[in-house]
């Protein structure tokens, strides 16, 4: 057996802690797996906080078929309806924050604080904004075999006559349905009825059967109904008629310009989210929305194209909490 000098042990030890330390140095320095593109690796699921058929399903159910085209990876939607979206939100709040659970809510998440006293989660400090999806005016849509009136002066006339008498449908207590409609009712002096649901979905099933009268709806759930006659349209909740819906008057037009509301979608990510999973996210979104098969959807569906991320889809919504905090307090809006 050859033995190895003392000089020669010394060059060899060190050339080994040089390797050991180069490899360290590398390891802390390399890219991410995230950043590589590994992310991801495996299905990804998408909570949405209402029973499918509502305005965060139609557009949630393109959404996640175009991202698994784009992936290679199944992004699958899991319905949580229940207390106006609050269930499926403090659900999510509680995922384990590795990249593969996203939550998908709306304008109704930034409205909850002011209507559940006692929420389990924060959106603003429980959820990392991930970006905005969409955003479409609020819509008001009537059984036209049981209210008769063909536009928003008739439904007033008709409210007028008969406080009290009418009802709306809601997609839950403290949703934009349900604030939409109290402030219809606080800008015009009328009185209607609340009745709430678990979601947008059961609320415009009821309204086609007759079992309500109206409602103020999201446009993107309420698009294929109006469509398709089994409800009808008075106006949108805005300054300018929709895209997709020509005829369909605005607020300004329907003679209530003060009435503007509109429904929002955002995806969050749990917070401890990795930053290059929700960059990588961000990323397959804007990639998404580039596609002309989502351009399609979302202009039948009544909106444009959104371009607002991270930081600056936070403030957003936090605009959005400040705003609908004060709607609740002018209303009295209170859980029914």
């Amino acid at each position: 057996m050859t033995s190895t000098s003392p000089s020669r042990r010394r060059v060899l030890g060190a050339a080994t802690l040089a390797a050991v330390g180069a490899s360290a140095f590398g390891a802390a320095f390399a890219p991410s797996a995230f950043a590589q593109g590994a992310w991801p690796s495996r299905p990804v699921t998408i909570v949405v906080p209402f029973p499918a058929g509502g305005g965060t399903d139609a557009f949630a159910r393109p959404l996640t078929a175009v991202l698994t085209k784009q992936t290679g990876k199944q992004f699958i939607i899991d319905n949580k309806g229940g207390a106006g979206g609050t269930v499926g939100a403090t659900l999510a709040s509680k995922a384990a924050p590795d990249g593969y659970t996203f939550f998908m809510g709306a304008v109704h998440h930034a409205i909850a604080p002011a209507m559940y006293p006692k929420l389990e989660y924060k959106l603003e400090e429980d959820f990392v904004p991930v970006g905005l999806i969409s955003s479409v005016p609020q819509v008001i849509v009537i059984n036209p075999g049981k209210v008769q009136a063909t536009d928003v002066k008739g439904l007033l006339d008709l409210l007028k006559k008969n406080p009290g008498k009418l009802n709306y449908g809601s997609a839950g207590n403290g949703t934009s349905h349900h604030l939409a409609g109290e402030l219809f009712k606080l800008q015009t002096q009328t009185f209607i009825t609340h009745i709430p649901y678990r979601g947008a979905g059961p609320a415009l099933q009821d309204l086609m059967a007759g079992q309500v009268d109206l409602m103020f709806d999201g446009l993107g759930s309420s698009a294929a109904h109006i469509r398709g006659g089994r409800i009808k349209a008075l106006a949108v909740a805005s300054a300018k008629r929709a895209p997709g819906f020509p005829d369909i008057p605005s607020a300004v037009e329907a003679g209530i310009p003060q009435y503007q509301v509109s429904t929002w979608y955002g995806l969050w990510a749990p917070k401890g989210t990795p930053k290059e999973v929700v960059a990588a996210m961000q990323a397959e979104l804007r990639k998404a929305f580039a596609t002309e098969e989502l351009k399609t959807i979302w202009t039948g569906l009544g909106t444009e194209m959104p371009n607002l991320y991270g930081d600056a889809f936070g403030k957003y919504v936090h605009g959005e909490v400040v705003r609908w905090a004060d709607v609740v307090k002018r209303s009295g809006a209170k859980l029914d």
